[in-house]
């Protein structure tokens, strides 16, 4: 039986001895239901959180605020789900005109964080990005969270070039970490 740090034994089966699923089985990404925007507003703790995710100075976020992302025609919200649980927000934002998608809005429920839901949920939106048929896509960081430019950088997204940053940020409230996913050519 596998032993976790400290000498603790690590459950490989449930309190009847069949086997607990693979994490990875019970996670699905499904199209955002308004009836969970309370929960997501819910998840940033604080003031700064809120900006980091979303730009935006409003706290508590309201859940209204984020079933209002959902109307604009070129945005397409998705929730993580760890079995019934919603564990994970993002969004693809969708230019065709460009054939580029940006990941949008990212963000993991405070009790799900630390435990890799961030990478699995960014995997995810960049798996239903490419379904799109458009293999440009981007994100963009605040500069203060390291903790998801870890997760990015991880999740096979580098930098773009500082002039094409420079010049994104010229009409943004702070100079964003923009970074890209270079899609594998079919």
């Amino acid at each position: 039986m596998p032993r976790a740090p400290a000498g603790r034994i690590l459950d490989s089966a449930d309190a009847d001895g069949d086997p607990l699923p693979d994490p990875a089985e019970t996670m699905d990404l499904l199209p955002f239901d308004p009836a969970h925007a309370a929960a997501v507003a819910a998840w940033p703790l604080t003031p700064t959180e809120v900006s980091m995710w979303c730009g935006l100075r409003e706290f508590p976020l309201s859940a209204r605020t984020v079933a209002a992302w959902q109307h604009g025609d070129d945005v397409r919200a998705h929730l993580l789900f760890d079995r019934e649980q919603p564990i994970g927000y993002g969004e693809l934002w969708v230019d065709d005109e460009e054939q580029e998608i940006e990941l949008a809005r990212i963000i993991v429920a405070p009790d799900a964080r630390g435990k890799g839901h961030g990478r699995t949920l960014v995997r995810e939106l960049l798996a239903q990005a490419l379904l799109t048929g458009h293999s440009a896509v981007f994100l963009r960081v605040h500069p203060g969270n390291d903790r998801a430019l870890r997760c990015y950088l991880t999740t096979g997204f580098t930098p773009v070039d500082a002039r094409l940053a420079e010049s994104w940020n010229a009409l943004q409230p702070v100079p964003y970490l923009w970074l890209q996913h270079d899609a594998p050519a079919p």
